[in-house]
Order: structure tokens, then sequence, then C-alpha cells
């Protein structure tokens, strides 16, 4: 069989999988690697086909995407401090699905660049239910066939937006985060502000989803907090992170984020508490703590 048409996938986490999932599913090939090796065997028994090490995905396909947590990750992963960084690249097409900060980004893409590469910036927005159900934002921009690479993100997603050249997706992906971070931490303070002051909860939950504010963010959300349900979407601890690098776009830009700043202090108090793997909505209980 003609293997021109692999396609490579590094990072099966927490959105990695359900993304990985609806590209078999609309019929690609891939070939997976992840940290985790029962992760790679779940995605063989679906129908990919599993790499013994990261060195053998970027052999065998010449367009790999990654989905790792952090610029960190992606360093130890693609092992750019050494000379082998710049043998595997030659030729290839790395797409980072990933949030890193946009100083990361052009790093990154200028490794990529002179190791014979071409690099596109992807990321998403929208946690693991949006992931599964294959309507995530996609954030574009970078080197190559972006067509090709928009055709082959489509089935992961409801929309995929042209953003420019690198790193105007990841500084658009960290904008649209400020907003997100932001929504969620008011309405941790009005759950928390009803709560204390005596309010029915019920009747306020009636409100706030009947009313022009409530969005899917904010129905999922309030649901979690009033239950205190914090399966996980999107992790405190990954919120804190992407705070942080909203945090130095802000100052790389000369302006301030007041809001993402007391929204880190919140999520990093909730992640101290021992709510760093729940869902955002928990950082709720940084404020029930602080009472």
């Amino acid at each position: 069989m003609d293997d021109s048409d692999l396609v490579g996938f590094i990072g099966l986490g927490h959105m990695g999988e359900p993304i990985a999932l609806n590209l078999l599913r609309s019929g690609r090939r891939l070939v997976v690697w992840t940290r985790r090796p029962e992760r790679v065997r779940e995605l063989v028994h679906l129908g990919a086909e599993g790499a013994a090490d990261v060195g053998e995905v970027l052999a065998r396909c010449e367009v790999v995407l990654l989905m790792l947590s952090d610029a960190a990750a992606l360093a130890e992963v693609l092992g750019w401090d050494g000379s082998r960084f710049a043998q595997r690249l030659e030729g290839r097409t790395l797409v980072n699905l990933g949030t890193v900060s946009t100083t990361s980004a052009e790093a990154l893409r200028q490794r990529v660049r002179d190791a014979g590469g071409r690099y596109v910036e992807a990321p998403v927005s929208g946690s693991r239910v949006p992931a599964q159900r294959g309507e995530l934002v996609v954030m574009l921009a970078g080197d190559g066939d972006l067509d090709a690479v928009e055709r082959l993100l489509a089935p992961t997603s409801r929309a995929v937006v042209r953003c420019g050249e690198v790193p105007a997706a990841t500084a658009t992906k960290l904008s649209v985060n400020a907003f997100l971070v932001s929504l969620v931490t008011a309405l941790a303070e009005s759950v928390h502000l009803a709560e204390r002051s005596g309010v029915d909860l019920e009747v306020f939950h009636r409100v706030l989803d009947s009313g022009p504010m409530a969005s899917a963010v904010s129905t999922m959300r309030l649901a979690a907090m009033l239950e205190r349900d914090y399966a996980p979407q999107t992790a405190i601890d990954d919120v804190a992170r992407n705070c942080a690098l909203v945090l130095e776009l802000a100052a790389a830009a000369g302006t301030d984020a007041p809001m993402a700043r007391q929204s880190h202090a919140l999520y990093t108090r909730s992640s101290d508490l021992g709510f760093g793997a729940d869902d955002m909505a928990a950082v709720v209980e940084a404020l029930r703590h602080s009472s």
C-alpha cells in the first residue's frame, strides 16, 4: 500500500486523543505516538498504526500533527536541542495544535525552517467535548500548503480561520483565551456571591440559563459549579498556564491584562487547594475557601 497519504500524530492526551479519533473516522491513515504506550495501543485498536518513537513518525510521514502540553514538551519530544532535530525535519511539515507563547512559536518556526521543514501553527479553541464532537475552532498560520492543512483538519472543527503569519494564530488564540478565562472567573464570582447571599440556587441557575448571557460555556460550567462536579474538560493547571501566556503576550505588547492577572491568581490558588487536574469550573473553590 502507498504510504504517501500517511499523517503523523504525536500526543494523545486529553485533547489529542479525540482529535486523532475524528481524523481516523474521516478516513485518514494515522501513524501515532505518545509517551503513554497504552494510549497508542487504544488508537491502534481503532485503526491507527503505532510508532515505536517520534523518529519513526517523522521518517514515515511528511505531515505530522502535534498536540503537546507546552513548549518544554515540544522540545523534549522533538529533541530540538540536538542534531537529531535537523535530521528529522527536512522536508516535513509540522502542524502544532497546542498552545505556546508567541516567542516559542516564532522560535519553533525558525528551527523547523533552518532544518529544511515547514511549520504551521494551528492552536484550537474548545475543550474536550467540542473536540469529541469535531466542533473545535482552528486558528491557522504558517508555511507551505495551508489549503491542504485546512482540509486535513476539517473533520476536527466547525471552523478553520486563517490568521496570517506565525505567530498570529498563537496571538489570536491567547486573546480568545483571555475572554474565556475571564468569563468563567466572573461566573465563579457570581455563583459564590449567590451562595453567600442566600439566593435560591435553582432560581439563580434558571435565570442565568434563560437570559442573554447564557452560552455553551456558561451553561456547562454553571452546572458544574453548583453540583461541584469537576470532571475535566479543561484542567485548572492548563488554564493557569494559559493565563501566564496571556500575561506574557500583554507584557510584550506593552499593555496590561488585569482580569487575566486576577484569574491567574485564582486558578493558581485552586491548584494549590488540590483541584489542578479538575475542570476550570473548580476555580469557584478558590473563592469558597477564601470566605
